[in-house]
C-alpha cells in the first residue's frame, strides 16, 4: 500500500493520545469501555506503523516520511525515521497491545485513568523515536517520565511512591546536563535541526564536554552502572504492564540517543571516552550478574539481568564498527520482546499468588506445563542460547568487542556464563521439583488471554533467532552511513596532527 504524502508518522504517534481523549470522556464506571478503546486504539497504532514498514526504503539512509512545518518561535516540528528509529517505532506498537491485555483483569482499581496513562506514554515514546528537531527530541523524551512516574506511583507496590520518585529524579537530573548542551550546540550550530547537526563539525574541545552531558543523560535512563540502582525498585513496585514497558522501550531510548547524538555528533569525544565505556560496560555486564544470582524477587532478578543485557550494547555501540553497532541494535530489539515476555510471565503467576518471591514457588510443571514451556524458551532466550533472538545480539557485539578490544571482550563472556547461571537456577527453583507447597496445588495453568498475550512473543524470539535478517537488512544502510561518517570525522581531525608531526620531523 502507497502512502503517499499522508503524514503516517504523525498518525501513528498521536492516534494513542486521541484514544487517551476519549476514554477521558467516559463514565468512571466503564471500566469495560476504557479497555476496549485502549485496545483497538493500540492495534489500530499499531496497524498504521506496519505501513511505514511496507513502505520503506531499506536501500536509502536517508531520514523517510519527513514532516516538516514551522512551529511556535522559530521551531520546527519535524519528523522522520531511518533504518535506526523505525525498528523501535515499530517494537513500540506492537508491544503495547500486549500490555494492555495483559491488564485486562489484573487492574481492577482506576482502570480508565490506567488506560489514559498507557496511551499517553506510547504517544511520548513513539515522538522519542520520530522527532527530528532537537527541542521536539527533548520534549517527547522528558514528558515520558510523567504517565511512568504516574503508572508506578499509583498502580505500583508498597513502596510505589519512594520507586516512583527515585525513578523520577534520577532521570530527570541526567536530563538537565543534556539540556545545558543542546542549548550550547544551538549557539554553537545556530540551528535544532537534527538532520543539519548530523553533519556540523563541532570544535573537538567542545565535543567532550557536550557528550559528557549527553551521556549523564543515556546512561541513566539505559540504565549503565553506576546510575542503575533506580532500575530495580521501579520494577519491582511497577505493575507488571509498566514493568514491560520499562524494560522493552524506555531502557531502549538511552541506546538509541547514543547512536542518534553522542555517535555521530561528537565523534572524536566518542573515541577519546569509548575505554570509559567499555570499563562501564564490563562492570555492569559482571557486577549485576553476581547481584542477579544473590536475589529473592524474581522481578528483581529480571530487573538486575536487564542492566547486564544493556552492558551488551553500550559495548557494541563503542565499538565504532557496522557489526558491533548492528549487533547493540539487534539487542535492543531482542531484549525488547524477551523482557516484555519474562515480565509478562512472572505477572501471569503473580496475578495468581500475589508474591513474587522465589521461595514461594517450586514444581509448577506439574500443574502449569504451557506456562512451564513458555518460561523456558524465554529463560533460554535471556540466557543467549542459539536458535533464539537472544544470541545473535550477544554474538554480534562480543565479537565486535573482540576485534576492538580483546580483554573487554574476554571479561564481557563472563556475563554470558553467569547469565545461564541465574536465569537457569530461577528456572529450576520455580519450576522444577517436587509441587510441596499446599498453596500451589490448586494453581491453573495460563489462559487463552495470557496465550494470546505471550503467543507472539515467543513466536518472534525464535523466529528472529534463526531468521535475523528482516531486521538486521532494514539497519544496515543507516548504520554503514553512521560508522562512515565517524570515521571520515575521526581521519579528519588526526589529519592536521599527523601533518604537523611529519613537518616537525623534517626539520633540521
Amino acid at each position: 500500500m502507497n502512502i503517499g504524502t499522508t503524514p503516517i508518522l504523525s498518525i501513528v504517534t498521536f492516534l494513542p493520545l486521541a484514544g487517551a481523549v476519549l476514554i477521558a470522556f467516559l463514565n468512571k464506571e466503564a471500566k469495560g469501555n476504557a479497555r476496549w478503546i485502549a485496545l483497538w486504539t493500540t492495534i489500530l497504532t499499531f496497524a498504521a506503523s506496519l505501513l511505514i514498514w511496507i513502505n520503506f526504503d531499506k536501500g536509502s539512509a536517508n531520514f523517510q516520511f519527513v514532516e516538516e512545518t514551522a512551529w511556535l518561535g522559530g521551531l520546527k516540528y519535524k519528523m522522520g525515521v531511518d533504518g535506526i528509529s523505525m525498528l523501535f517505532v515499530i517494537l513500540t506498537t506492537f508491544l503495547m497491545p500486549l500490555t494492555i491485555l495483559s491488564a485486562w483483569e489484573a487492574v481492577e482499581d482506576r482502570v480508565k485513568e490506567y488506560m489514559i496513562a498507557f496511551l499517553v506514554l506510547e504517544c511520548l515514546m513513539i515522538g522519542v523515536f520520530c522527532a527530528l528537531d532537537m527541542v521536539l527530541f527533548y520534549l517527547f523524551f522528558e514528558a515520558g517520565l510523567i504517565p511512568m512516574f504516574l503508572i508506578i506511583g499509583v498502580w505500583g507496590g508498597p513502596r510505589r511512591v519512594y520507586a516512583s520518585f527515585k525513578f523520577f529524579l534520577y532521570t530527570l537530573l541526567g536530563s538537565v546536563l543534556m539540556l545545558l548542551a543542546m542549548m550550547a550546540m544551538w549557539w554553537q550550530a545556530g540551528t535544532t535541526d537534527i538532520p543539519t547537526l548530523l553533519a556540523f563539525k563541532f570544535p573537538p574541545e567542545m565535543q567532550t564536554w557536550m557528550w559528557l552531558a549527553f551521556f549523564a543523560s543515556f546512561a541513566v535512563k539505559m540504565p549503565m552502572w553506576p546510575v542503575h540502582t533506580w532500575l530495580p525498585d521501579a520494577h519491582v513496585e511497577a505493575p507488571t504492564g509498566g514493568s514491560v514497558i520499562l524494560a522493552a522501550i524506555l531502557l531502549k531510548m538511552g541506546g538509541y540517543g547514543f547512536l542518534r547524538f553522542s555517535l555521530p555528533m561528537f565523534p572524536i569525544a566518542s573515541q577519546d571516552l569509548a575505554p570509559l565505556v567499555f570499563t562501564l560496560s564490563v562492570v555492569a555486564i559482571i557486577y549485576t550478574s553476581l547481584v542477579a544470582l544473590a536475589q529473592e524477587d524474581v522481578k528483581k532478578l529480571i530487573a538486575y539481568s536487564s542492566v547486564a543485557h544493556m552492558g551488551f550494547v553500550t559495548m557494541g555501540i563503542f565499538t565504532m564498527t557496522t557489526q558491533g553497532i548492528d549487533g547493540a541494535i539487534f539487542q535492543m530489539l531482542s531484549h525488547g520482546l524477551v523482557s516484555a515476555a519474562l515480565f509478562l510471565c512472572v505477572g501471569v503467576v503473580y496475578d495468581r499468588m500475589h508474591t513474587r518471591q522465589i521461595s514461594a514457588y517450586g514444581g509448577l510443571v506439574n500443574r502449569m506445563p504451557i506456562y512451564a514451556f513458555t518460561f523456558m524458551v524465554f529463560t533460554m532466550a535471556n540466557v543467549g542460547l542459539p536458535g533464539t533472538s537472544g544470541f545473535v545480539g550477544e554474538f554480534l557485539t562480543l565479537l565486535a568487542a573482540f576485534k576492538a578490544n580483546t580483554w573487554v571482550a574476554f571479561f564481557a563472556t563472563f556475563g554470558v556464563i553467569l547469565s545461564a547461571g541465574y536465569a537457569l537456577w530461577l528456572y529450576r527453583r520455580m519450576i522444577f521439583g517436587e509441587l510441596t507447597k499446599p498453596a500451589l496445588k490448586g494453581i491453573t495453568d495460563m489462559t487463552p488471554r495470557e496465550i494470546l498475550v505471550l503467543g507472539p512473543l515467543l513466536v518472534l524470539t525464535i523466529f528472529f533467532g534463526f531468521y535475523p535478517a528482516p531486521l538486521l537488512d532494514v539497519t544496515a544502510v543507516s548504520v554503514k552511513k553512521l560508522v562512515a561518517n565517524y570515521e571520515a570525522s575521526v581521519r579528519a581531525e588526526a589529519t592536521p596532527a599527523i601533518l604537523k608531526s611529519v613537518a616537525e620531523a623534517k626539520r633540521p
